[in-house]
């Protein structure tokens, strides 16, 4: 069996069955070639037709150079794959469809690999999503793996470093590059590799925690929405969770399962059971007892888990004085809602100034309140979290009061 797979990776190919391709491209993609040449693809024999086909010869006949899916990555990385295809990454393209509104951002920003593209690409993508898009248009970035392991290099040197999860692991709903490389944590490893500390020091990376072993699964216990079942036993929680699950759309208004359910559940973005959440947990624990005691790494998760109840009472009140606005007919539903009710999907794409408030409010701030606390950060815990989502708080409550000035002052206007 070692020596089929060998054989199946290039092991027995000559160098020179690559020729052909290396001679063309060091004219007209040299840095291509050169990185090729790099890697640990080039010694083991693993030529360009392996991953592209041979099909491409020339200028003309681009397109028929065959995608790099992670298909072609299984015959050597049958392992990597495996695990790749069952965790979080592997459904970041069919979530990123899954909003609601994704289809009206501009096709360089979507199809195009810009924009939520740019990093969701990273999740597979069936043969007829492929084939459409090509015929779309769309020729580049349509393979996965390279997201972090950058082609033609792709290397795992590179993959382990947490520079590598900061193209996408950044900005407004997921600053956890922002708020790891400024925390302890990603300032001792930085230190490390200056040199400044030694190489023997500890100082975990984002792959440590999340990565355990190489494991390319890559789930956390709250996942991304930080939103789980079965409902907490406290009733205040409880009600404020069940309020923020209708914002999502997952339940409707009278508290009803809604189809989006079935579309959070397919993309995996929230732990539907105890023991699934449970499972993620105890696995953290045990990465974080590496280097601390069990019972700080308890302790300061909890810290996490509090700091998302109270996110979530001030969030569930923002909710509450919105979907109040459409119960009195302030607020009007627009055709892309399927309630009277705010939809949190709906990101920027909400109608009102005071819905575009409450994105920010919960897409941005809470985001960084609770992963600021995870991720030990004060700043982002406090003054980018929690203090940003109480000004948001206090200016929706000034603008439903507007609004409700306003209602009230048109309805006593007499008809003339």
């Amino acid at each position: 069996m070692a020596v089929l797979a060998l054989l199946s990776c290039g092991g027995d190919k000559p160098k020179q069955a690559s020729s052909d391709c290396v001679e063309c491209h060091r004219e007209v993609t040299p840095g291509i070639v050169t990185d090729w040449e790099l890697s640990s693809h080039n010694p083991a024999g693993v030529d360009c037709s392996l991953c592209h086909g041979d099909e491409h010869r020339t200028a003309e006949d681009v397109a028929l150079v065959k995608t790099a899916t992670p298909d072609v990555c299984a015959t050597c990385h049958p392992i990597q794959t495996e695990q790749f295809q069952g965790g979080k990454h592997a459904l970041a393209w069919a979530s990123m469809n899954a909003m609601p509104t994704t289809h009206w951002l501009p096709m360089a920003l979507t199809e195009g690999m810009k924009g939520c593209g740019g990093c969701h690409r990273v999740g597979l993508k069936s043969e007829e999503e492929i084939r459409q898009l090509k015929a779309d248009g769309v020729m580049f970035g349509l393979a996965s793996c390279d997201t972090c392991h950058t082609r033609h290099l792709f290397s795992v040197k590179e993959a382990r470093e947490p520079q590598a999860c900061r193209t996408c692991h950044m900005g407004i709903d997921h600053p956890q590059w922002e708020m790891y490389s400024s925390s302890k944590h990603g300032v001792r490893h930085m230190l490390k590799q200056t040199g400044t500390l030694p190489e023997q020091a500890s100082a975990p990376t984002c792959q440590t925690c999340h990565m355990p072993k190489g494991d390319h699964g890559v789930r956390t216990a709250w996942g991304f929405l930080a939103v789980r079942l079965p409902m907490p036993e406290d009733p205040e929680w409880a009600a404020d969770r069940a309020t923020i699950l209708q914002a999502l759309g997952v339940l409707d208004p009278q508290g009803n399962p809604t189809a989006r359910l079935e579309v959070v559940k397919q993309a995996d973005v929230a732990r539907l059971t105890q023991e699934d959440w449970q499972k993620e947990r105890d696995r953290m624990i045990q990465i974080c007892e590496q280097c601390h005691s069990s019972n700080l790494v308890k302790a300061e998760l909890q810290k996490g888990d509090e700091m998302i109840r109270e996110t979530d009472r001030l969030l569930a009140e923002a909710i509450r004085i919105i979907a109040s606005l459409y119960r009195d007919g302030i607020l009007h539903k627009p055709d892309h809602y399927a309630y009277d009710f705010p939809d949190l999907l709906a990101f920027h794409d909400a109608p009102s100034t005071i819905e575009q408030r409450l994105f920010k409010m919960h897409l941005e701030h809470r985001m960084r309140a609770f992963q600021g606390t995870f991720h030990n950060n004060p700043d982002y815990a406090l003054w980018y979290g929690w203090s940003e989502m109480l000004q948001d708080l206090t200016e929706i409550r000034t603008l439903a009061q507007e609004l409700r000035g306003k209602h009230q002052s048109t309805m006593r206007t007499p008809i003339e």
